[in-house]
């Protein structure tokens, strides 16, 4: 038997609110966004929002997410390179570069940086836990075709999905005389290097 939370009539209705989420989130920033601005500007009732998300941070956490996990997605998918580690490696500096870039992730930093803070300091996120899955099996790639050092792919992924929060969240901190392509090409060098046999 199918669930109807997984059928396309309900994806296709969840993905228009998330896309009013991310109108709202980057017309006002979040703390100003409210499940009824969210309603109103998809055109739906409040109590089609609470029936999905009892409040703005199952929204919000929904929205991170989606918007997340496919720029990761297809940063992979669009990846260049030799062997699977050359082509990991493009596909997270890529991703790193595009998450920065991103209007929500921006808007977010820019407006309400403390929403971050729980998945940097205190847990993992949906968004993070299925990066780490991407990375394992990019990796076990690399093992595969001998161009990723022996060791636990999950070990691996943890360590580089810690250095990108860095690259990605720190790193305006960093540019004062150097630029974001300048630290992009140590990224890949320091991913490159940390994985290589």
């Amino acid at each position: 038997m199918t669930s109807s939370r997984n059928t396309p009539e309900r994806r296709t209705t969840e993905d228009a609110l998330l896309d009013a989420a991310r109108d709202c989130v980057l017309a006002v920033g979040l703390r100003r966004t409210t499940l009824t601005d969210v309603a109103r500007r998809a055109g739906v009732s409040r109590m089609t929002m609470y029936r999905r998300w009892p409040d703005m941070a199952s929204l919000v956490g929904d929205l991170m997410t989606r918007e997340w996990t496919e720029l990761a997605e297809r940063a992979q998918a669009g990846a260049d390179g030799e062997h699977a580690r050359h082509r990991l490696v493009d596909g997270l500096a890529t991703g790193a570069r595009q998450l920065r870039g991103h209007p929500v992730f921006r808007r977010i930093v820019e407006l309400d940086p403390e929403v971050l803070l729980p998945y940097l300091v205190d847990r993992r996120g949906t968004s993070q836990d299925r990066m780490l899955a991407g990375l394992m099996q990019s990796i076990a790639e690399g093992h595969a075709d001998g161009s990723v050092r022996t060791a636990p792919a999950e070990l691996l992924g943890r360590a580089v999905l810690l250095a990108l929060h860095g690259f990605v969240i720190s790193a305006a901190t960093m540019t004062d005389g150097i630029t974001e392509a300048d630290l992009d090409g140590e990224l890949r060098l320091l991913l490159d290097r940390y994985l290589a046999p």
